[in-house]
């Protein structure tokens, strides 16, 4: 009897994990092909829309050390908005505790780096990139944009947008070394089969709210 229940037990646990290789495998192939052509490296290529979106993080680490996600995205959009390639900026990102804010983080450094105050939106209930891009559509009014985030980050926005009916394109900022970001990019694994799941249960975003016109 304990022999067929630890066999029964090494079943399962086998058919879990290839399920859930199989998922990762398909959720990456599915969301680097759809988005392939769709994301910019070069200023100078990628096309005009009037609004970016750039996703919010954190501007520290938890180690208290500076984030490079977080000074590559301000990088990014500084140049972006600067070749006249957008026009505003919706930052949109976690504000769920007092003394944590993302987006006025974000737009604090942009302010620093010379983009006016008056081309700056913030979203403060983009808690997850699932619930930023459907606010920028159903909150914002927005049915293209310029994703401003790192490319593996930038391809996962991109692919919800592109389901939801929107037009979008990336804006690759400067990823950080291999070593600091290998938990990011695990994460990024299990974000990116989690996406497809929300699509599957028709998942709404946390907090919608009143509409915000960008005039």
């Amino acid at each position: 009897m304990i022999y067929k229940l630890t066999k029964l037990k090494r079943v399962v646990w086998i058919t879990f994990s290839a399920m859930l290789i199989f998922s990762i495998w398909f959720a990456h192939f599915k969301i680097e092909k759809t988005t392939e052509n769709l994301v910019y490296n070069d200023v100078r290529a990628i096309p005009y829309n009037k609004v970016g979106l750039l996703l919010g993080t954190s501007k520290l680490l938890r180690s208290g050390e500076l984030n490079g996600y977080f000074y590559h995205r301000i990088s990014a959009a500084v140049e972006l908005f600067k070749a006249q390639k957008i026009k505003c900026i919706v930052i949109s990102g976690d504000h769920s505790k007092e003394d944590y804010n993302e987006p006025l983080d974000m737009k604090n450094e942009l302010v620093k780096f010379g983009i006016p105050d008056s081309v700056i939106i913030l979203d403060y209930a983009g808690f997850r990139t699932y619930d930023s891009v459907i606010r920028l559509n159903k909150i914002f009014g927005q049915d293209q944009c310029t994703i401003i985030s790192q490319e593996f980050h930038n391809k996962r926005a991109i692919f919800i947008a592109n389901r939801l009916g929107l037009n979008a394109v990336g804006f690759n900022a400067k990823d950080v070394d291999a070593y600091m970001g290998f938990k990011t990019k695990l994460r990024e694994c299990f974000a990116r089969v989690n996406m497809f799941i929300n699509f599957v249960v028709h998942k709404e975003p946390i907090f919608l709210g009143q509409k915000v016109e960008i005039k």
